[in-house]
């Protein structure tokens, strides 16, 4: 199976409502960081993809699409590797994006804890690398985020590529996509509060290590999102 969708948007950009609403439009399911939450074994095949070695079949056989980390970040490589595939840059204000990642998955307390899991090598190669590991550095990042949006947009073809809010709900996105906009409301998941909390009692519940068995429960978590 290839991608038939790919995610160039970066993690709290809606990633994971973007996730939950492909897969309602029953487009196949949805590659997001919660699938490798879920299987840690997998965290070898994004390392080797890291390396210049990747296995995109491999990574996502039985996906039909990707969004979040560690996907967003290889966009490049996805687009050519899957030249039919139609890509979504989700998108919101960069300072907004700062302080919500700076609250939850790149905050100090969250990225040292990551560094001592069986997690640590993949999130340095698949996503910290990327941003010069200054995730705390709002400057910077701010300037990644509005640059590498920037690029996408530059980059691929417009007919390709939808530049996408989550507050749109269903109708730009089923417009691209060439399919019927559903009568259920969109979905709205793993919110700044909701994501700190269930980050916050992952942390609290393992204590200085951070087991695969914390993690795949946490993954369930953010995937039931």
């Amino acid at each position: 199976m290839a991608l038939n969708i790919i995610g160039a948007g970066m993690g709290r950009t809606g990633t994971a409502s973007l996730k939950v609403a492909l897969e309602a439009l029953q487009l196949g399911r949805c590659y997001h960081m919660s699938e490798i939450m879920q299987n840690p074994d997998k965290t070898a095949d994004w390392i080797d993809a890291a390396e210049g070695k990747a296995d995109w079949d491999k990574i996502f056989d039985g996906y039909s699409a990707t969004v979040d980390n560690p996907g967003c970040n290889y966009w490049k490589q996805l687009t050519d590797y899957y030249p039919d595939a139609k890509v979504i840059l989700t998108v919101r204000d960069a300072d907004k994006w700062f302080d919500s990642t700076n609250e939850t998955i790149h905050s100090a307390e969250f990225s040292n804890f990551i560094k001592k899991s069986p997690f640590g090598e993949m999130v340095q190669k698949t996503v910290w690398d990327f941003m010069d590991n200054r995730m705390q550095d709002r400057d910077h990042m701010v300037n990644f985020f509005e640059h590498r949006n920037a690029e996408i947009i530059d980059t691929i073809d417009a007919d390709r590529l939808l530049v996408y809010r989550i507050e749109q709900g269903w109708q730009p996105l089923c417009e691209f996509l060439d399919i019927p906009v559903p009568e259920t409301e969109f979905p709205r998941v793993n919110s700044r509060e909701e994501t700190k909390a269930l980050l916050a009692n992952l942390m609290a519940a393992s204590g200085e290590q951070l087991s695969d068995e914390a993690m795949t429960a946490a993954g369930r978590e953010l995937h039931r999102g």
